[in-house]
C-alpha cells in the first residue's frame, strides 16, 4: 500500500483518537463515556501499531512525527502524566534531544540553504579570485586597498574582547532571526538573504586570494567561521521550510501548515543562540589572539566537527518523534 492510500485509508481512525484524547485530559470540560475509554486504548494500541509499521515501510517523516504525536499525547492521559521536571532537566532535553532532531529532520532545507549560501560564494570568489577586471568592477579601488591593508584584519580587534563578542553575538542572532522570519515570503527573501550573504563572503575571499593574502583571510575567518556560517545555513533552512509549508502545505489548509512549521521551526532558532554564543566567544577571544594562526584553525575546526557529531548522532539517534512542538511535514 503506498503512503497516500495509507494515510486516507487511517486518517478518520487517527482524528478520532486525538478527539477523545483531548476530552480525556485532567482540565477537559467532557470528559469519556466508558465505552469511550476502552474505544481510546483500543485506537491507542492500534495507532502504536501502526507507528511501528510507518517506521519500518515509510520514510516520510511528517506522517511518523504526527503518529508519535497521538500515540504519546494518548499514552500520556492514558498512563498519566510524566512528573513535572525541573528547569535544568528540560534544558537537557531540550539540547540532547528535541533541537538535534528538528536539525536532522530539516536536512534536505538545509542543504538548499547551504547551496544558496555557498555556491555563490564559492563562485564568485574563484572568478574575482583570478580575474582583475571582475574585481575591479565588483569593487573600487579605495576599498580593495582599505581591506586588504588594515579594515579586515584591525576589525577583529577593533574593542575589548568582551565587548566585541558581545556585539557579534548579537548581530549573529539577528541575522539568524532575520533569515527565518523572511521565509513567510514563500522562501524568496531568506533565498535572496543567503544569496547576498554569500556573495559578500565570496567578494571578500576573492579579493584575498587575488592579493596573495588567503592565508590571512581564512585564518581569520574560519576559527570563528565554520561554526558561525553553519548556523546562519541552518537558520536559513529554518526560514525555508516557513515558507515551504505555505507553498506546498500538503492536506493541510496553510494556516494549519504554517503553524506547524512555525512551532518546529523555532525550535531550531532558539537552540542555535547557544551556537551563536560560542561563536561569538571564539570570534571575541580566539580571532584576534597571538595564537599561531593554525592553532586557531584548529579551535574552529574542532568545534565544527563537535556540532556536526552532536547533530548527527543525537539528531538521527532521535528519530521523528515529538521535537518541542512538533507536528507533521506532510
Amino acid at each position: 500500500m503506498d503512503i497516500d492510500r495509507y494515510v486516507i485509508r487511517n486518517s478518520t481512525m487517527w482524528a478520532r483518537l486525538a478527539e477523545l484524547t483531548a476530552r480525556a485530559r485532567p482540565r477537559a470540560k467532557q470528559g469519556l463515556a466508558a465505552t469511550e475509554t476502552d474505544e481510546l486504548v483500543s485506537l491507542y494500541q492500534r495507532t502504536s501499531a501502526q507507528l511501528a509499521h510507518s517506521r519500518t515501510y515509510f520514510s516520510d517523516e511528517g506522517l511518523n512525527a504526527h503518529l508519535t504525536t497521538l500515540v504519546a499525547d494518548a499514552h500520556a492521559v492514558i498512563h498519566g502524566a510524566p512528573p513535572v521536571r525541573g528547569t535544568f532537566s528540560a534544558a537537557a532535553d531540550f539540547f540532547s534531544t528535541a533541537f538535534p532532531r528538528e536539525v536532522w529532520a530539516c536536512r534536505r532545507f538545509i542543504a538548499a540553504s547551504a547551496a544558496l549560501l555557498f555556491v555563490p560564494a564559492l563562485a564568485l570568489g574563484a572568478w574575482l579570485a583570478t580575474s582583475p577586471e571582475a574585481l575591479r568592477v565588483a569593487m573600487p579601488a579605495e576599498q580593495q586597498r582599505a581591506l586588504l591593508d588594515s579594515e579586515f584584519r584591525d576589525y577583529y580587534s577593533s574593542r575589548p574582547a568582551a565587548e566585541f563578542s558581545s556585539q557579534v553575538l548579537t548581530n549573529n542572532i539577528q541575522v539568524s532571526f532575520l533569515a527565518f522570519a523572511l521565509g513567510i515570503g514563500f522562501c524568496v527573501p531568506t533565498a535572496l538573504l543567503l544569496l547576498f550573504n554569500g556573495a559578500n563572503l565570496g567578494a571578500a575571499g576573492g579579493l584575498f586570494v587575488h592579493s596573495g593574502q588567503g592565508g590571512e583571510f581564512f585564518g581569520l575567518i574560519l576559527p570563528h567561521g565554520l561554526l558561525e556560517l553553519t548556523s546562519i545555513v541552518i537558520a536559513g533552512a529554518a526560514g525555508l521550510r516557513l515558507g515551504w509549508a505555505l507553498i506546498a502545505p500538503g492536506d493541510r489548509t496553510r494556516g494549519e501548515a504554517l503553524a506547524d512549521a512555525g512551532r518546529r521551526s523555532v525550535t531550531i532558532v532558539l537552540g542555535l543562540m547557544a551556537c551563536f554564543v560560542v561563536a561569538g566567544i571564539i570570534e571575541g577571544f580566539v580571532t584576534p589572539s597571538g595564537l599561531p594562526t593554525l592553532a586557531r584553525v584548529l579551535v574552529g575546526v574542532m568545534t565544527e566537527v563537535a556540532f556536526i557529531a552532536w547533530i548527527l548522532g543525537r539528531g538521527r539517534g532521535a528519530g521523528t518523534g515529538i521535537a518541542g512542538d512538533a507536528g507533521t511535514d506532510w
